[in-house]
């Protein structure tokens, strides 16, 4: 049977998503902890592999196994068996033909900026920093060059293994509370490293480096050396991923302190 589960987690402890060797990512924790409760080896497919240091607000995985367990075994006891800072959200039991990274339609990330003088100490982790002041508006224009169908190629790292640059970024929201910014982008799939590049691309213009139609030259160009240098990981979460109803999957991640505070339009 196939078993579908959400998760949450803060990416700081763990060197990424996917398995290593030293057995440091939350693939691995998590395997560990369901081989436990299935008695099995259990291998696990994700929505999105997040890079380290990258955290999860709604990571989806997948996999299958013989043992019959209820939903609450999957949970509790496979939180039980993990480090405090991953955590299983909810559990179902799904058709076989049902794909945690194949079958989703969008992904939506936030990166959560403090722009501030001084860095941060208690979210330090948490959030990116950026210490010159932001011309929100002039960022919120930049975004709109990038929106829709387009190559990112100029956006990508150089280890990005995507068969195709081509990415529908649907919505590009940039909000403010405070001192914290926060980005939130929604596609279909992303490239390596494409969002914490366009939103430092973004924080070249919001800073008065360029104007706002730079960006969309950089994006013309398919050129990643034109673009602005990859923003720290500690900002970026993945914040949810989408399916079609007929899956009956839970739809919505367990309320943070940034949207809280952060998540309406200034």
């Amino acid at each position: 049977m196939r078993i579908a589960l959400g998760m949450e987690y803060h990416g700081s402890a763990f060197c990424g998503w996917q398995t290593q060797p030293s057995g440091c990512a939350v693939q691995d924790a998590l395997e560990r902890a369901l081989a436990e409760i299935a008695g099995e080896k259990t291998a696990t497919v994700c929505a999105g592999r997040t890079d380290a240091g990258v955290h999860a607000l709604a990571q989806v995985v997948h996999f299958d196994t013989g043992a019959e367990r209820p939903e609450s075994a999957w949970v509790r006891g496979t939180n039980a068996l993990l480090p405090a800072d991953a955590a299983v959200i909810w559990a179902r039991r799904v058709a076989d033909d049902f794909h945690a990274r194949y079958s989703a339609r969008e992904r939506c990330y936030r990166y959560v900026l403090l722009n501030h003088p001084l860095r941060p100490a208690v979210n330090f982790g948490r959030v990116g920093w950026f210490h010159l002041p932001l011309d929100i508006d002039q960022m919120r224009a930049a975004a709109q060059y990038l929106v829709g169908e387009h190559d990112f190629n100029a956006f990508r790292s150089a280890e990005c293994q995507a068969k195709s640059p081509v990415r529908e970024l649907r919505r590009l929201d940039i909000r403010c509370s405070g001192d914290y910014v926060v980005f939130e982008l929604a596609a279909n799939a992303f490239l390596h490293h494409m969002v914490r590049n366009v939103v430092g691309s973004l924080v070249y213009v919001g800073k008065g480096k360029h104007d706002p139609a730079w960006v969309a030259s950089v994006l013309a160009s398919r050129d990643r050396r034109l673009a602005a240098p990859t923003l720290e990981a500690a900002g970026l979460y993945l914040a949810h991923v989408s399916y079609d109803e007929k899956w009956r999957l839970p739809q919505a991640a367990r309320r943070v302190w940034f949207d809280e505070n952060l998540m309406q339009k200034s």
